[in-house]
């Protein structure tokens, strides 16, 4: 049963710290990443389709994304698509690939989006203590329906806490990697 509950806990830290990661691959920090326009989507012959599924994503250089659809017809929506997300930037195509100059950061810019990778950290953070808490609930809930003894429970508890405090070291880690990405010249 402690296998089970700690297995489960670990499963779902996992995925919060995939999260995250995914999360702040997305977001721009100066130099061109294809995972920036990976969530968007674009209505290919009714279907809501990631851009990733309609075309080739490629970064030339350290500034430059470009985007080669499959099908030549979906220049013009991808394009609408990257201009309606939040990115900020503007797109240009030749007629058979889209081009995405990615500018260089302000360093207003840079804070603001420091904050903003601070901000998720923290929802990283929280998901994985309240993972704890549920884990130690369920728990204290077989030490009080006597599947577990106390000792049990104890090691349990401190099993569930190691893991809790390796993978909030863990989404710091990732936090310092993104800040610096992004406070980086």
């Amino acid at each position: 049963m402690i296998r089970d509950i700690i297995n489960d806990a670990e499963d779902r830290m996992k995925k919060s710290l995939e999260h995250l990661t995914k999360d702040l691959a997305a977001m721009r920090a100066g130099r061109a990443n294809p995972a920036m326009v990976e969530k968007l989507s674009v209505d290919y012959y009714g279907v809501m389709t990631p851009v990733n599924q309609l075309a080739n994503i490629t970064v030339p250089e350290a500034r430059l994304l470009v985007i080669q659809p499959w099908d030549k017809s979906m220049i013009a929506d991808i394009e609408k698509a990257i201009m309606k997300s939040d990115l900020g930037i503007t797109p240009s195509n030749d007629g058979n690939v889209i081009r995405i100059a990615v500018p260089q950061l302000t360093g207003e810019r840079r804070k603001e989006l420091a904050k903003v990778v601070k901000k998720r950290a923290e929802e990283a953070r929280v998901a994985v203590r309240n993972i704890r808490r549920e884990a130690n609930d369920m728990l204290k809930a077989g030490e009080k329906e006597k599947l577990l003894t106390e000792d049990e429970n104890k090691k349990g508890i401190d099993e569930v806490q190691k893991l809790t405090d390796r993978y909030i070291k863990n989404v710091d880690t990732i936090l310092q990697a993104k800040e610096k990405e992004i406070m980086e010249v």
